[in-house]
């Protein structure tokens, strides 16, 4: 089995530099996880939204019970979602969620969009997703300071390892930095070579915040959800720079795409369901890509976002 390398965080602390992402893994999602955890991986990279926490607890108890692997060698990522960010809901819903996932911790939890929305309780709808029980979008008044220190009261209590921010941009990561009692440790933002980043990389990285970067591939995970901005933009898979890179390296372009991020020092969360796929995907490490290689990938760059959501929302203009 191969050995993933580890980023040491700002905390002491270690997470695996390739994880799994559980985004849109709906279906036999405990057999999903579980075989991720055979396959070698280690940190599963979850969220409230995904609505699919419970089914990937029950890999994870199934995968501890066979002795595959112990709980501390787990790194399980979560994330708390827009409609709790009061500090009274924070709490509460992060026990639920380590309920649903059976486990006491989560290693890192993340503030997933530096947006506050109207409180819906999970009686009334599960995920709560982005509108109140009247179909509307509807902010709160908590602040992104009441929101972060709730979380730093879960490390407090030690119901969270790590705590970081998905989704955020500079200027909200400099103002956070001015109040926070414990720094975010990691911000986990979209990141491919249509979208490369490279500012607010080399600004977290200036800030001792590590980065985890989510659709390494590009249109391919949106095409799924069948939006046209994806639909009608080239696949990465098939661009020429990346396939000739991978006919040169004899690896497969997503080893590549990867390969571009993990060289930049990101750690990366990829998913499949096939098992070739799952080991190809662990063991992109394998290879080392030229800095000018790196350099022509990067010059891909389009500013291209496709997780943004007034694209789906006619609205929240959060990274305007």
């Amino acid at each position: 089995m191969v050995q993933v390398p580890k980023i040491k965080l700002n905390n002491g602390l270690e997470i695996p530099q390739v994880g799994f992402g559980l985004w849109k893994v709906t279906e036999n999602t405990g057999d999903v996880v579980y075989n991720a955890i055979k396959a070698g991986y280690r940190l599963f990279d979850g969220a409230f939204d995904y609505g699919n926490e419970k089914e990937a607890g029950e890999g994870v108890k199934r995968a501890i019970a066979d002795g595959l692997v112990k709980r501390e060698e787990l790194t399980i990522v979560s994330k708390l979602w827009n409609t709790f960010h009061e500090k009274e809901h924070v709490e509460p819903i992060t026990r639920k969620q380590l309920e649903w996932w059976g486990i006491d911790y989560f290693d890192v939890f993340y503030i997933h969009f530096p947006v506050a929305l109207q409180y819906v309780d999970i009686k009334d709808r599960y995920p709560t997703g982005w509108t109140n029980l009247e179909d509307k979008v509807v902010e709160s008044k908590a602040s992104i300071q009441e929101t972060w220190q709730a979380l730093e009261n879960l490390v407090d209590l030690g119901l969270v390892k790590t705590i970081g921010v998905s989704n955020f941009q500079g200027a909200l990561i400099i103002d956070l930095l001015r109040y926070a009692r414990i720094r975010p440790a990691i911000l986990q933002v979209e990141i491919h070579p249509y979208l490369a980043q490279t500012a607010l990389i080399d600004f977290a990285k200036s800030q001792g915040i590590a980065i985890t970067a989510y659709s390494s591939f590009g249109p391919q995970s949106f095409i799924e959800l069948d939006w046209d901005k994806a639909k009608d933009t080239p696949p990465l898979f098939e661009h020429p720079v990346i396939t000739a890179l991978a006919t040169k390296y004899e690896k497969t372009p997503a080893q590549v795409l990867l390969r571009w991020a993990s060289q930049r020092g990101l750690a990366v969360i990829p998913k499949s369901s096939s098992p070739q796929r799952l080991k190809e995907n662990l063991e992109h490490f394998v290879f080392d890509l030229a800095e000018d290689e790196i350099k022509s990938i990067t010059a891909l760059n389009k500013d291209l976002r496709f997780n943004n959501p007034p694209d789906y929302l006619g609205t929240l203009y959060i990274f305007a």
